[in-house]
């Protein structure tokens, strides 16, 4: 089994929470994870029909039954448990007492937020990160193979076919999982809907454009854009508003957590497949969210944003950290540039040298360091 960078942090706060809760989009290890390290725990699955029925229809009696250091499984299916297993920890001051899973964001946050609030930490865990395959030496030395493949464990864990795992992801998770949150009486238009985020994929969300190729309203489109988000399909990069007296962009860049399932929508199956257009915004895809997901399997607590003016001049990826930021250009090129570092350069003029640091993450294979910035290999983003 591929270790995971989670594991670790997990084990170190367990014992300090009553509850802890591990969410993400299916298929991305969590059930694994939580097995592995907590192979004394109890696991139940509340997709099985009969534990979902017995737990709805008897909430007390089930957790009688599951008393201590269980693991309940996509426990956003049966809402009434929360209340009953918010009494219990009180009454029991037991740190580690229950380990909640769900793929749904929206509904499993919302009950924490109604019922456990300050009796939980909450963890995220994504497809791999790319410290983890290179780790197992599982991380293709060709970017644009890696693109296609993805990050999902299924994958590498049964050495699948990438094009017939994605097919079958958006058949069974996808479809499935939207249709409980939204009643979506056009299948056809929002699975084009789907494929046609995928299309914008690094690019300034106009939600007007998107709803009009679509065929739909603006606010369908931003309710489909919304269950995508909290279905872990795609997220929004926001932008960063100080402005340095300048005119700035407030629209947010949009991405998905897994380039693999991008590219497959995007009707891309082999390298040849990729187009000039394609690859940057790809790339880009690739190296955003796997900072955004070390982020969450680090637990690193960071927040990162892109900024753009009116003038096209342009920050990929930034964090700032107290008064200074960080900031990124990433290019799908594997030879360096001067003229790569134009927009880093002005950034750091127009914010009066508020800039910690200044990094390019390239196609390439080395990190290197220069006299005004860093250089580092998309392989080697940790």
């Amino acid at each position: 089994m591929i270790k995971r960078q989670q594991e670790k942090i997990i084990l170190s706060l367990v014992n300090k929470y009553p509850i802890l809760a591990l969410t993400g989009p299916r298929q991305s290890g969590k059930t694994t994870l939580l097995k592995s390290i907590f192979p004394k725990y109890r696991y139940i699955s509340l997709e099985n029909i009969d534990n979902r029925t017995f737990a709805t229809d008897d909430p007390k009696a089930f957790l009688q039954k599951y008393d201590a250091y269980v693991i309940f499984d996509e426990v956003q299916r049966v809402p009434s448990l929360f209340s009953y297993i918010q009494t219990i920890v009180d009454e029991s001051k037991k740190m580690g007492h229950y380990i909640l899973t769900g793929s749904q964001n929206f509904n499993l946050l919302e009950h924490i937020t109604q019922s456990l609030a300050g009796r939980v930490i909450i963890f995220k865990l994504f497809p791999f990160d790319i410290t983890e395959l290179k780790e197992e030496n599982l991380l293709d030395n060709n970017y644009k193979k890696q693109l296609i493949k993805g990050f999902y464990p299924a994958i590498y864990d049964r050495n699948l076919n990438p094009s017939i795992y994605y097919a079958n992801y958006i058949q069974t998770y996808v479809q499935r999982d939207i249709s409980q949150l939204i009643n979506i009486q056009d299948s056809y238009k929002f699975n084009n809907f789907v494929k046609l985020c995928a299309g914008r994929i690094g690019q300034i969300l106009n939600i007007n454009n998107l709803a009009k190729d679509c065929g739909i309203s603006q606010p369908t489109a931003k309710s489909w854009l919304s269950i995508l988000e909290k279905s872990y399909i795609l997220f929004l990069l926001r932008p960063y508003y100080e402005n340095f007296n300048k005119r700035i962009i407030k629209s947010p860049k949009l991405y998905f957590y897994d380039v693999g399932l991008a590219s497959y929508l995007l009707d891309i199956r082999s390298v040849e497949d990729i187009t000039e257009n394609q690859k940057g915004n790809l790339f880009e895809n690739l190296i955003v969210a796997d900072l955004y997901k070390q982020n969450e399997h680090q637990y690193q607590l960071m927040e990162y944003w892109y900024w753009r003016d009116s003038n096209g001049n342009e920050i990929d990826l930034l964090k700032k950290q107290g008064t200074v930021f960080d900031i990124y250009e990433i290019k799908s090129s594997t030879t360096i540039l001067p003229k790569m570092i134009k927009g880093l350069d002005y950034f750091d003029k127009i914010s009066n040298r508020k800039v910690k640091s200044k990094t390019l993450i390239y196609a390439g294979d080395e990190n290197q360091n220069r006299t005004k910035f860093s250089v580092k290999s998309w392989k080697l983003l940790n």
